[in-house]
């Protein structure tokens, strides 16, 4: 985060840091609750990156005067070490980066309290009220502004299979927020449908990066025409290099899985025994502040309808998505098979 931005933060939450103790501070009964609820750190598994959810973290420790202790990983091997560990595990929060993510878990999470649930719509939750979104991610074609315009590419990501297409497109095939589009179109396209799908990228020999921001890099140094990436990668080059960054995000005029929003979410883990600052976590995350840190600091859709949503991003009711349940997106397995079998994975 950059200083003069850090500064402004600060001073915000220092606001809400004044409210919060004034109103603590009400009775000594309060005080003693206060000092009990920070006395055992909290203990979060988190598959969103240090650089991303630090600063946020921070605050919530200003503010309760708790102590966090973060595991910091990627979503998946989280997920598996958490099924690994079970009963035993130290953690009272999983934060994934995906629905996937929480789903593979979904026997270790305990049910949410209804006042943590309406905080966000409905799409925006598990059906079974185990996890809920904390902020919207969209997936998204970046292209190169230089060689293309949104007239140049097909209404659907379908049409990138197309061999026309051969040589001009790269992808992150191990990130795991890739792997939950394809999820999506297993669910909505069907087995057969995303695999050819994928046999036809795999034919137009696509570059290989690792991540999201080298794709999106590659995009903006001509490397590539086109990447499959989440939204707010484009958006931190931009902030960095300025407008004149040559590439844009486009978002598939067609309702396919191309465009779908996912969430980065939370789960309070069952055998928890600290689950009053793990729910008192959540809420944070969820308030007007914490939505806003997610709105302004990563340029991520704000989930709850009290944040004011960045204005470099489309609204959440513009963008042409598919009616997909996020809480079916737990087959993770069977889609990293299926991206082996068609060659896209070793």
């Amino acid at each position: 985060m950059k200083k003069g931005v850090a500064k402004v933060w600060r001073v915000v939450v220092g606001v809400a840091l004044l409210s919060v103790l004034a109103i603590g501070a009400i009775s000594c009964a309060a005080d003693d609750a206060e000092e009990s609820l920070a006395s055992k750190p909290l203990v979060v598994y988190s598959g969103r990156s240090e650089s991303l959810i630090a600063p946020l973290i921070a605050d919530f420790e200003e503010i309760t005067g708790a102590k966090v202790q973060v595991n910091y990983g990627s979503t998946g091997p989280l997920a598996a070490t958490l099924l690994e560990e079970g009963a035993n595990s130290p953690a009272d929060i999983f934060f994934a980066q995906d629905p996937g993510g929480l789903g593979a878990v979904d026997s270790l999470l305990e049910e949410l309290p209804t006042d943590i649930l309406s905080s966000v719509p409905d799409w925006a939750r598990d059906p079974e009220n185990k996890w809920v979104g904390t902020s919207g991610r969209a997936r998204v074609i970046v292209y190169n502004t230089d060689l293309l315009s949104e007239a140049d590419l097909p209404d659907s990501i379908e049409g990138f299979a197309s061999p026309e297409w051969k040589g001009r497109i790269g992808w992150p095939p191990t990130n795991g927020s890739l792997h939950a589009m394809i999820t999506a179109m297993r669910q909505d396209w069907g087995e057969e449908r995303t695999r050819a799908w994928l046999e036809g990228i795999v034919a137009n020999e696509p570059k290989i990066y690792a991540k999201n921001t080298p794709t999106v890099a590659a995009v903006g140094a001509g490397e590539i025409e086109v990447g499959f990436v989440n939204h707010y990668y484009l958006h931190r080059f931009i902030a960095e290099e300025g407008e004149s960054f040559p590439a844009r995000n486009y978002y598939t005029r067609a309702a396919d899985p191309g465009s779908i929003i996912l969430v980065a979410g939370v789960g309070l883990i069952k055998e928890s025994d600290n689950k009053d600052l793990a729910r008192r976590f959540i809420k944070f995350l969820l308030s007007a502040t914490g939505q806003q840190y997610f709105t302004s600091q990563t340029y991520e859709f704000p989930l709850n309808k009290n944040a004011k949503p960045n204005n470099l991003l489309p609204a959440l009711e513009d963008i042409t998505k598919p009616s997909i349940d996020l809480g079916d997106l737990v087959d993770l397995e069977g889609t990293q098979n299926l991206l082996r079998e068609v060659g896209a994975l070793p």
